[in-house]
């Protein structure tokens, strides 16, 4: 994956996150077409 920032409108690279209660992992590309919203939070619920 590269180093540097995305920006708004610009293509994210496709990753895969494990999803929750038995489903099957969540694929970005399989949300193409579609709004997403990607945020992320450094050290949230961390119990810090």
């Amino acid at each position: 994956m590269r180093d540097t920032v995305i920006t708004i409108g610009e293509t994210a690279p496709d990753f895969e996150l494990p999803a929750s209660l038995g489903q099957s992992p969540l694929k970005l590309s399989s949300l193409r077409g579609q709004k997403v919203v990607l945020a992320f939070y450094v050290l949230d619920f961390t119990g810090t």
